[in-house]
């Protein structure tokens, strides 16, 4: 049947009451998750319903959203609610462990995006710190559980409208935003659909939904077939290759990808098996589709031949083409390896065009002459499969086009007698290892950004090469030494900066080899020849620099080479060797990346340290980029098992009205680059009594800070009433000679008696209820007016009843204890009834907001007629900072990563 877009295609999956979504956690390879297609409907529903009503900045029709999860189920969720909502979904890639190349990637796809809300859980927020550009909305605030159904939208429904946009060459570099339409993805999966028709068959994926395959062939196509289809996480799979087979077989998988890497890695590990061991039955396996790097013919047909053992058909392993351009595979080679062996070929043929596609080859002339048969030139297709333009990018959209219309696809190649596609090679610089695409040109801006000692300026070069027997290519990086040639100390250090930069801006350790300069001649326009270079390697021109090099380097390490220190070294030393599989013994300030570690070795030399060490925490990838030697590792796993080092400059944050500290979480998860405290009120505890005066709380609060932090300076802030607590703080720490860097008052005047005179034990308990989310604001003015007068019982008895039960169990809140914790909040509020602020501190900052109505009429008059007072108990100028939301949601997921961004130049501004 015909679909009038992607919803259509999703409703009618799910009244067709088959296949089910299942979606593996990350480290788990038991208890999946599994959802019907009618039950992702109604899911993405209740979350297309929440992110509507709330209506966060950047949510209007046909807007991009940017969707930034690791998790397969959100992903899946947050697609289809975008586009019920009107939107389009921009799948966000994995963020560069580069600082500067994370920071310059978010700003580029802020400005092209057109600044687009994103949404994210909330452990992953901290991943956009210490930026401006992209604003993270956690979906946990969303609380999808409470949606209430609205009108249908029937924005972007038309075929040529756009569905989805995919981001490519993003990992280093600015990556395009690729335009899919409802009408291009309908026809790709038709057109997949077509080659191997497996209607009501199981789909597996095991990579990320950011990447074209994992979207598209796998999600959408597993849909339009009524099928199960299986998510998995790839660094499960990557670390252990028979789990890829044990999913095949548990699910009865049809049909999955594989690119040649991973082939390689699956051949081994089959070959170290004994025949037939394995209890596999892969007789329900169809295709495994490769692509995304050059095939190896032996690679692919050795493990064919392997699996042929287990039950697969000869032809199981299908190589073939694909960009994010075409909806991922679009031209396949069904017939090897036959073919591919009666032609004698060392890479694998492509095949041929599926429908909904067309390709040419032609001589690249503004004529767009199609070369012979057999010929080579560059490869350009055309069809309803093919993309129409990039998002916010004429520029380039129209430079990928012909003048007739066909996209230029950047390879070269020739098509033969039997139509079939053959690749030989890129036009474009674009290094592609392990089937991911880098932009060289922002490696090499990387080396340069990182003023390494050792290496001259602009002179490096980086490239890509297949080495003979490989399974994937190589990163090679040259460069122009500033060190005498006999210098080994700097000769080494240069080569493990330069491979630090690398892994760190690409994951991948690469060959780093120092030229002469007569070998490094720049152009006239003062450029080196990336194509010239790389070619002169691989005619084995630079071998003899090579080997010198790696075998200076080698020497340095044996000559200096120091056993363990301690017994964390020696058993972090053992699960370095048992994990990498090395032979030699190497010494704890020997860099891992030396013996060629590769970023899937990462992930297992990972797993296995956490399982060894029995760490508490997960180990960060950025720990194991940044520690790569056994010592300073050892001195980061000190830190992950003991307790934790605080920074030297924390920052302490006082609890509000209500006494609980809560409310500082969403802030805490984005401050980074400082150790975040929240003052507590006393009295939630059996054993605590609550504070009697004010005095008695400041004294408490500043011997705990003593406590942690004998010295200062110290930064201290305060929400609304914590606000009044932190300024007397201050003034005990001055008056006892510290130095007090920073004091911040979050939305509150020096002058507040009158309106804690204002609030009674109803008003007390009212305020917590909005502040724990069981009513809205509104609800209780409402509830105000009609408890006037009434006793706390009764206050209590109307509040429950009124509560959202749903929310109310969350919190494991009884009547008793909302009774104890506004009673709490009363005492707090009560013992400020005569307070008057006296005396002065150095400086403050002041963070403000839409204030309540009972204190101010606006913004503006909240600033001059009550902030300002802050003036008579400062003896320097004090500092306002205009922040978003109102009193009760300034600090709330939609607000509180501009509210960080604030907070965090307003300490830098203070020398903190």
């Amino acid at each position: 049947m015909s679909f009038r877009n992607l919803q259509h295609l999703l409703e009618v999956a799910a009244q067709g009451g088959r296949g089910h979504i299942i979606c593996y956690p990350l480290g788990s390879t038991h208890n999946p998750s599994s959802f019907s297609y009618g039950q992702l409907l109604q899911e993405a529903q209740r979350a297309s319903w929440t992110l509507r009503a709330r209506n966060p900045a950047g949510l209007s029709p046909g807007a991009a959203v940017l969707l930034h999860f690791t998790d397969h189920w959100d992903h899946i969720v947050w697609f289809w609610a975008v586009l019920l909502a009107g939107c389009v979904p921009v799948i966000s890639t994995a963020l560069s462990n580069n600082d500067s190349l994370r920071t310059a990637h978010l700003a580029h796809l802020a400005r092209t995006l057109h600044d687009p809300l994103c949404l994210t859980r909330t452990r992953l927020a901290p991943e956009f710190s210490r930026q401006d550009a992209i604003r993270p909305l956690a979906v946990e605030a969303l609380d999808v559980a409470k949606a209430v159904p609205l009108d249908r939208i029937e924005a972007n429904s038309g075929l040529s409208d756009t569905a989805l946009i995919l981001l490519t060459s993003g990992s280093t570099g600015h990556a395009k935003a690729v335009c899919l339409s409802h009408g291009q993805i309908l026809a790709a999966i038709t057109g997949k659909m077509t080659v191997a028709p497996l209607p009501g068959k199981c789909f597996m994926n095991w990579i990320s939904l950011d990447h074209v395959a994992g979207i598209i062939e796998i999600h959408l196509l597993a849909m339009l077939a009524r099928g199960d289809q299986v998510h998995a996480p790839g660094s499960d799979i990557l670390t252990t290759p028979t789990r890829f087979l044990d999913l095949i077989h548990t699910h009865r998988v049809a049909r999955t990808f594989a690119p040649n890497f991973f082939l390689g890695k699956i051949r081994a590990t089959l070959q170290e098996m004994s025949n037939g061991s394995a209890p596999w039955d892969l007789s329900c396996l169809y295709c495994i589709n490769s692509g995304g790097e050059a095939n190896v013919t032996r690679t692919c047909e050795e493990v064919a031949a392997q699996l042929v053992r287990y039950g697969a058909p000869q032809n199981v392993i299908a190589p073939g083409f694909g960009m994010t351009e075409t909806c991922a595979g679009a031209i396949f080679n069904t017939t090897f390896p036959e073919y591919d062996r009666e032609q004698q070929l060392e890479l694998a043929s492509l095949g041929v065009c599926m429908p909904g596609i067309q390709m040419r080859i032609t001589d690249g002339s503004p004529e767009n002459v199609c070369v012979a048969t057999g010929e080579t030139g560059n490869l350009e297709v055309t069809g309803p499969a093919v993309f129409r333009g990039y998002f916010n990018n004429p520029t380039v959209t129209a430079e990928c086009f012909t003048t007739d219309g066909w996209f230029k696809t950047g390879d070269r190649g020739f098509v033969d007698r039997k139509g079939y596609l053959n690749l030989m090679g890129r036009a474009k610089d674009t290094l592609i290892v392990n089937g991911v695409k880098y932009d060289p040109h922002s490696i090499e801006l990387a080396l340069d950004e990182a003023r390494i000692p050792g290496l001259a300026p602009s002179f490096n070069c980086c490239f890509s090469s297949l080495p003979a027997g490989a399974e994937t290519e190589e990163i090679c990086v040259v460069y122009l030494p500033t060190y005498p040639a006999d210098d080994l100390p700097a000769r080494v250090e240069t080569t493990d900066a330069i491979a630090n930069v690398m892994m760190m801006s690409v994951g991948v350790r690469p060959r780093v080899i120092p030229l002469d300069r007569v070998l490094l001649q720049k152009s006239a326009l003062g450029k080196l020849s990336r194509a010239r270079i790389k070619a002169s390697y691989e005619k084995g021109e630079y071998n003899t620099h090579r080997d010198l090099n790696d075998e200076m380097v080698k020497n340095h390490r044996r000559l200096t080479r120091e056993p363990p220190g301690d017994e964390l070294e020696k058993l972090i030393l053992a699960v370095f060797v048992q994990s990498l599989g090395l032979d030699e013994d190497i010494g704890v300030q020997t860099p891992i990346f030396d013996f060629g570690i590769t970023s899937i070795e990462l992930i297992k030399l990972k797993k296995d340290l956490e399982q060894r060490l029995a760490l508490p925490k997960e180990i960060p990838i950025a720990t194991l980029l940044m520690n790569q030697t056994v010592r300073a590792l050892s001195e980061a796993m000190r830190e992950l098992q003991g307790p934790h080092v605080y920074s030297p400059t924390p920052l302490w944050l006082v609890h509000p009205g209500v006494g609980e500290v809560l409310v500082f979480l969403n802030l805490a998860n984005l401050i980074k680059d400082r150790a975040v405290y929240a003052l507590r009120a006393r009295g939630f505890n059996e054993e605590e009594e609550p504070f009697a005066s004010i005095d008695e709380a400041v004294r408490t609060y500043h011997a705990a800070i003593k406590q942690k932090q004998p010295e200062g300076p110290y930064a201290i802030a305060g929400y609304s009433y914590g606000s009044m607590l932190a300024f007397e703080v201050g003034k005990v720490l001055e008056c006892q000679g510290d130095t007090v860097g920073f004091i911040g008052s979050f939305n509150l005047p020096p002058h507040i008696k009158s309106r804690m005179r204002q609030l009674d034990f109803k008003e007390c308990l009212l305020h917590l209820a909005y502040f724990l989310d069981l009513m809205t604001e509104d609800h209780a003015r409402d509830l105000a007016t009609q408890l006037q007068g009434a006793s706390q019982e009764h206050a209590l008895e109307v509040v429950m009843a009124h509560a959202d039960p749903v929310r109310a169990a969350e919190l494991a809140l009884s009547q008793e204890a909302l009774l104890k914790w506004a009673g709490l909040a009363f005492g707090l509020q009560s013992m400020a009834v005569e307070y008057e602020p006296s005396g002065s501190i150095a400086s403050l900052d002041c963070f403000y907001c839409i204030p309540l109505a009972v204190v101010a009429s606006s913004k503006k008059q909240w600033r001059e007629e009550h902030l300002s007072k802050w003036t008579d108990f400062t003896r320097s100028e004090p500092r306002f900072h205009s922040v978003g939301g109102a009193h009760y949601t300034m600090l709330s997921p939609e607000h509180v990563f501009d509210f960080q961004k604030t907070l965090r130049h307003a300490l830098e501004n203070r020398g903190l």
